[in-house]
């Protein structure tokens, strides 16, 4: 093990690997739920709306967590935060896998999004201190990568197995892949000399702080823009295979092949975009905005394309879908990592992910309501794009620093 009193250059890329990983596994294991949403619905008879609520469940934790879980990270180890995350998320999607009922599905899932909170804000924190000023939106996105990368390989085994077996097997598998990712980071991460009085830090969460916070300009326009962009991204990631299945006629299992595509190439997007951003003041910002454009527009098309669409057209789409529509994660954290406080990266990144919950939280449920009140998926796409319409229009109203600087609370 490398001793952070002589860090080697090459370390950080360990480290950025070892995030990956933890992020990339646990992804797996909580974007497994999506992808198995449709044998949920069957195994219970449920609503789109009920369906949505598995989605809810899964991802109303972090909203009360991320806050809380980015004060930590300003004051004790990455290594305890996201090692303890990923035991909890562990046991949680084995008691999830046990259920027996659906309410009790919902509690679990619910736990199992607490042990997620850990994991997002702690590997971003971790790579922002070890690439600080050098190669902060490549490494960023590489990192941020890790979230689409699970996602896009539980969409190519899990619906599979859950054909093959069960949804509860696919579960089991994807608590151990969990736990393995935060065993991983555990061992391998270590804090720059710079950072390593850290965990000495005593306690300073305060809600003035994060109004202050929430005060300035570009934090504003960040939670706007990622508020629209998150609940994009999980109305696609949620209703994507559900709507070819209904719309195209196209089966669950023939549909995860879409779903993967959509969450491959949302990790090319997260790496590409986020490099990108790196190239310019005021790229990582503009990014945003270009992607909700292109979102927007993915989406018409979506809504208008004939139930006899060729195959190949809709994997055109998807993929276009999943590169804007996932990609935008890459340059949005490292705006927030670049442009906070230096002493407060960790509750920054952890509010903001926490407000980013509202629209995870909500999305699903929402969307399947519009569903079922209207009969059918033009309402439910329409309203992501209208959602999307109004971010670019609020964020165009107030206009953010070229550069992406503002006053610091």
């Amino acid at each position: 093990m490398l001793s952070t009193s002589q860090p080697k250059p090459a370390y950080r890329w360990l480290v950025l690997a070892a995030a990956t990983f933890a992020q990339a596994s646990a992804s797996f294991a909580l974007l497994g739920v999506p992808t198995l949403a449709g044998f949920m619905q069957q195994d219970f008879s449920l609503s789109a709306a009920a369906t949505g609520l598995l989605l809810t469940a899964t991802y109303a934790a972090p909203l009360f967590a991320l806050l809380f879980v980015g004060d930590l990270l300003d004051r004790k180890s990455e290594r305890l935060i996201i090692g303890l995350g990923a035991a909890i998320l562990f046991v949680a999607m084995l008691l999830a896998a046990a259920s027996s009922g659906f309410a009790s599905l919902l509690l679990w899932l619910f736990i199992a999004g607490l042990g997620y909170s850990a994991t997002q804000p702690g590997g971003s924190k971790s790579v922002s201190v070890w690439f600080r000023g050098d190669r902060l939106g490549l490494a960023m996105g590489v990192r941020q990568a890790g979230l689409p990368l699970g996602g896009a390989i539980a969409a190519a085994i899990l619906p599979a197995m859950a054909a093959a077996s069960s949804w509860r097997s696919a579960f089991v598998v994807g608590a151990a892949a969990a736990l393995a990712g935060g065993i991983a980071f555990a061992v391998i991460y270590r804090p720059p000399p710079e950072d390593a009085g850290a965990a000495s830090r005593r306690a300073t969460l305060s809600f003035a702080i994060v109004a202050g916070l929430l005060r300035e300009r570009w934090m504003r326009n960040a939670m706007v823009a990622g508020l629209a962009l998150v609940s994009a991204q999980y109305g696609i990631l949620t209703w994507l295979m559900l709507y070819l299945r209904d719309h195209a006629h196209i089966a669950l299992t023939h549909g995860a092949a879409f779903l993967f595509l959509v969450q491959f190439v949302g990790v090319v997007g997260r790496i590409g975009l986020a490099a990108w951003s790196d190239r310019a003041p005021g790229a990582r910002f503009g990014l945003l905005t270009l992607s909700m454009i292109a979102v927007a527009a993915g989406i018409v098309i979506l809504m208008l394309v004939p139930a006899d669409t060729p195959e190949p057209a809709l994997a055109l789409l998807a993929a276009w879908l999943g590169f804007f529509g996932l990609g935008w994660y890459g340059p949005w954290v490292a705006y927030l990592a670049e442009v906070a406080p230096a002493d407060k990266v960790g509750l920054t990144l952890g509010t903001a992910m926490a407000l980013n919950q509202f629209g995870i939280m909500a999305a699903p449920p929402l969307l399947g309501l519009a569903h079922d009140l209207s009969g059918g998926y033009t309402a439910l796409w329409a309203a992501i794009v209208v959602a999307l319409g109004i971010a670019y229009g609020l964020t165009r109203l107030t206009g953010t620093a070229p550069d992406g600087s503002a006053s610091h609370c």
